[in-house]
C-alpha cells in the first residue's frame, strides 16, 4: 500500500472528531468497539433529548426523515437498495434471523470456513442438535484463508448455506468473499456474510461480492452505537426466505384468520427499536462514507503493518496473523505471559486499550503448543503512526523489564475477563 493517498485523510480532524483521542488514551481496540465520532454522538444526544422534550412516539414521527434516512445511508455504504436493508439491535440478531429464515430441514448441509467466528459455531452446532443439520469445515489453503476449490467440491444437493465470517474475529485474514459468491451463484446456494469486522474498515460492494445476506454490527469500524447492526437481504432472495418472527412491523394483520408479510427487508424487522441509537448507526455510515472508505482502508493496512513489525521484532512475542490480504487486526503471544496479563498491564499502566481474544478451536496450530488466548490490537484510521510506537515500547519494557516497568507477576489482570464468545 502505498502512502500518498493516505494523505488525504485529514487525520486531526478524524482525532479531533473523536472525543476519546482528546486525553491520553490510546485506543487499539477497534475491533471490539471503536470510539464515537462528535456527529455520531450528537445524532443520537439530540435524538434521546427529543424523547425526553414531546415523548417517545412522538420523536420518533418528528425525525422520520433521520430514520428512512439510515435505510439510505448503509446502501450507499455497500451498494444496495434501501429496501434491502432492515435495521436490527445487533448483527447477532440479525444473522440468526438471516439463518432461520432458510427453515433448515434433516440432512440440511452448512458449509463454512475453519476460521469462523466461535458464535456462529455454536449456533450450527446447535441446529444441528435441534435440527440434524450438518455443518461441514472447508479446509484452508496455505495463507489459512478458505480453499475455495475445496469448497466447490464441497457442495451437494444437500448444501443449503455458505456461510462466512468476511474477516474473522482474531487473524488478520480478509477472505475471498467474491470468490466464494461465485461458487454460491453458480449453485443456487444461500450465501451469508459476516462483516462485522470488514463494514467501516474496507469497501463493501454486495453486487461485487454476490452474497445473498449480509450483516454487520454498529460498534466496530462502523463507530456506531452499541446495541445496532443491519441485515441486508438481496431482494431476488426476499420471497425464498421466511421470517422466523413476524409482528406489526415486518407483517399486517388483514383479517381475523389472515396475514400478509410486507414487501422488501422491513419484513426483517420487529416493531420496538432503539430510534436514537438507529439514527446514530445511519450518522456513522454517512460518516463513514465522508471520509472514503478506500483511504480508511488503506490507512488502516499502513498502520497494522507497522504494529505487526514493531511486534514481531520485540523478543518473547510472536504475531499469529495469516492471510495473504490482511486487516487491520494484530494478534500476538508473548512467551513470558498470558493475553490477559498483558491487556490488563497495558490498560492500567499505559492507558492503551487492546483485548484478550480467543483462539478458533480449528488453530490446531496453536493450540498444539498451548496458545489458547492471544492479545489482539485492532487500528483505525484516526490512530497514529506514535501511538503504534507507544504499543511497540509499552511491550519492550515487558520483553526487557526496562526501567523498573514489569510487575513480576503482571498483577491485577484479573479485571480483564476472558470470553470465549469475545469478537
Amino acid at each position: 500500500m502505498g502512502m500518498m493517498a493516505t494523505e488525504n485523510l485529514d487525520i486531526a480532524r478524524l482525532r479531533a472528531d473523536t472525543p476519546g483521542c482528546a486525553g491520553k488514551l490510546t485506543h487499539l481496540n477497534n475491533a471490539g468497539a471503536s470510539l464515537k465520532p462528535r456527529p455520531v454522538l450528537d445524532a443520537v444526544a439530540r435524538h434521546l433529548a427529543l424523547e425526553e422534550e414531546v415523548g417517545g412516539y412522538e420523536a420518533a414521527a418528528a425525525a422520520a426523515g433521520s430514520v428512512s434516512g439510515f435505510y439510505d445511508s448503509v446502501a450507499k455504504l455497500i451498494n444496495a437498495d434501501p429496501s434491502e436493508i432492515a435495521y436490527v439491535d445487533s448483527a447477532t440478531r440479525g444473522w440468526h434471523i438471516a439463518l432461520m429464515s432458510l427453515d433448515l430441514k434433516p440432512g440440511d448441509e452448512i458449509l463454512t470456513s475453519r476460521a469462523e467466528y466461535n458464535a456462529h459455531m455454536i449456533s450450527f452446532r446447535h441446529a444441528e442438535d435441534r435440527l440434524a443439520t450438518k455443518t461441514i469445515l472447508v479446509p484452508d489453503t496455505a495463507d489459512g484463508s478458505i480453499d475455495c476449490e475445496a469448497l466447490e467440491r464441497l457442495v451437494t444437493r444437500r448444501t443449503r448455506l455458505i456461510s462466512l465470517s468476511h474477516v474473522p474475529t482474531n487473524d488478520a485474514i480478509v477472505q475471498p468473499a467474491a470468490e466464494v459468491g461465485r461458487i454460491a451463484a453458480a449453485h443456487g446456494i444461500a450465501y451469508l456474510l459476516d462483516a462485522c469486522q470488514s463494514a467501516g474498515q474496507m469497501p463493501i460492494d454486495v453486487s461485487e461480492i454476490g452474497c445473498t445476506m449480509l450483516t454487520a454490527t454498529g460498534r466496530k469500524y462502523l463507530r456506531g452505537p452499541r446495541g445496532t447492526g443491519f441485515l441486508w437481504v438481496d431482494r431476488r432472495w426476499h420471497d425464498r426466505l421466511v421470517p422466523h418472527t413476524l409482528d406489526i412491523r415486518s407483517a399486517q394483520w388483514t383479517e381475523v384468520d389472515r396475514f400478509e408479510i410486507v414487501e422488501g427487508a422491513g419484513r426483517y424487522e420487529l416493531w420496538e427499536s432503539n430510534v436514537a441509537a438507529q439514527i446514530g448507526l445511519g450518522a456513522a455510515a454517512d460518516y463513514a462514507i465522508r471520509q472514503s472508505v478506500d483511504l480508511t482502508w488503506e490507512r488502516i493496512g499502513n498502520l497494522a503493518a507497522l504494529a505487526r513489525q514493531r511486534i514481531a521484532d520485540l523478543p518473547g512475542f510472536t504475531v499469529h496473523d495469516r492471510g495473504s490480504v490482511k486487516s487491520g487486526i494484530i494478534t500476538f503471544s508473548w512467551a513470558n505471559g498470558s493475553a490477559a496479563e498483558i491487556v490488563g498491564w497495558l490498560r492500567r499502566e499505559h492507558a492503551i486499550n487492546t483485548s484478550v481474544s480467543a483462539v478458533q478451536l480449528t488453530r490446531t496450530d496453536l493450540l498444539k503448543k498451548g496458545v489458547t488466548h492471544l492479545v489482539r490490537v485492532s487500528v483505525h484510521a484516526f490512530n497514529t503512526e506514535q501511538e503504534v510506537e507507544r504499543l511497540a515500547s509499552a511491550l519492550e519494557l515487558l520483553a526487557t523489564g526496562d526501567g523498573g516497568q514489569r510487575p513480576d507477576s503482571l498483577a491485577h489482570a484479573e479485571d480483564i475477563q476472558i470470553k470465549q464468545w469475545e469478537n
